[in-house]
């Protein structure tokens, strides 16, 4: 099961740590596996590259976790409320899409949000 973790700031999410294997399929060919990773990527990618902000993003292959946070989501590190509300999308819309992904992967998924400072 994969369990991922939101990271949440007076209301507004900034981050997530995803931990474990999913084992909706072998590995190397596990779809779930592959669409988590791909979609994770995907919000590195757009805050890095996207809205040349900083992400902060640890692969731990190991531990089978990954942590990204962007803190350029929070009014504290951004100044421009347009990439701040479009980073903080970032990471709410992904955790809609997982909230949505887990009416038929409810076994190989689990999605909470934690109220955290940036640290």
């Amino acid at each position: 099961m994969t369990k991922i973790v939101f990271y949440r700031s007076s209301g507004i999410f900034y981050g997530f740590e995803e931990q474990g294997h999913a084992g909706y399929g072998y590995e190397g060919n596990d779809v779930l596996c592959a669409a988590l990773s791909a979609m994770t990527m995907l919000i590195v990618n757009a805050v890095e590259v996207g809205y040349a902000s900083d992400v902060d993003y640890e692969i731990d292959e190991g531990a089978t976790r990954i942590r990204v946070r962007a803190k350029a989501a929070l009014p504290q590190f951004e100044a421009d409320e347009k990439k701040r509300y479009a980073v903080s999308g970032l990471f709410l819309s992904y955790y809609y899409q997982l909230n949505d992904l887990l009416e038929e992967y409810y076994d190989f998924l689990e999605v909470e949000v934690k109220d955290v400072d940036y640290q």
